[in-house]
């Protein structure tokens, strides 16, 4: 579910904890959890509902003055619309995990295994490293560029490094990435292992 900045930083502030949006099947349900780029927001509700339905207390804890602006802008799409509860539940964790460059022996160990399930799992083979140490040697290039240079697809490149980022391995950049400490601390780390 894309938000705009403008509306995330109403939903941390407080001035919007509603969502409508039209789609083929939901995108988010309840219970869980979206990270955006002002943090986490806990999805606390996910209802298909009729646009007849849609009340003015709603729209305006959509963030729109009136229950006819929210009504125009749903009506621009199609599929069902789904009423949304939101809160911000906090900052997003991979951003503190990304800055930590102490990485333990066990977090080592636990990182190394998980590079290497990633690895295993891949229909190219091992990808892991190799994206590690092309973010060093490029920091801030377009994506496109780096999946060029690695020879796939921009999509499939953009996947991978989103894989790494989960890790907080990663720092994504517009245009580009670059490592973050915590993954330049491990392919520091890496490096030394290496014969």
């Amino acid at each position: 579910m894309l938000l705009t900045r403008n509306t995330l930083d109403r939903i941390v502030n407080g001035d919007i904890d509603v969502v409508f949006r039209r789609w083929k099947r939901p995108t988010v349900k309840t219970g869980g959890s979206l990270r955006t780029a002002v943090g986490v927001l806990s999805i606390v509700s996910v209802e298909e509902v009729a646009m007849s339905t849609i009340s003015v207390s709603d729209a305006q804890r959509a963030g729109y003055r009136t229950k006819s602006a929210l009504l125009e802008e749903l009506s621009r799409r199609s599929g069902a619309v789904y009423r949304i509860e939101v809160t911000y539940a906090g900052a997003d964790p991979r951003i503190e995990l990304r800055e930590n460059s102490r990485i333990s022996g066990e977090e080592l160990a636990l990182l190394k295994s998980r590079l290497e399930r990633m690895d295993t799992r891949s229909d190219r083979g091992a990808w892991t490293r190799s994206t590690l140490e092309l973010l060093a040697r490029h920091p801030g290039v377009r994506a496109q560029d780096l999946a060029d240079r690695v020879g796939i697809e921009k999509q499939r490149f953009k996947t991978d490094v989103r894989k790494l980022k989960g890790l907080g391995l990663t720092i994504s950049h517009s245009p580009g990435y670059e490592l973050s400490p915590r993954g330049a601390a491990l392919l520091g780390a890496l490096d030394e292992d290496s014969p």
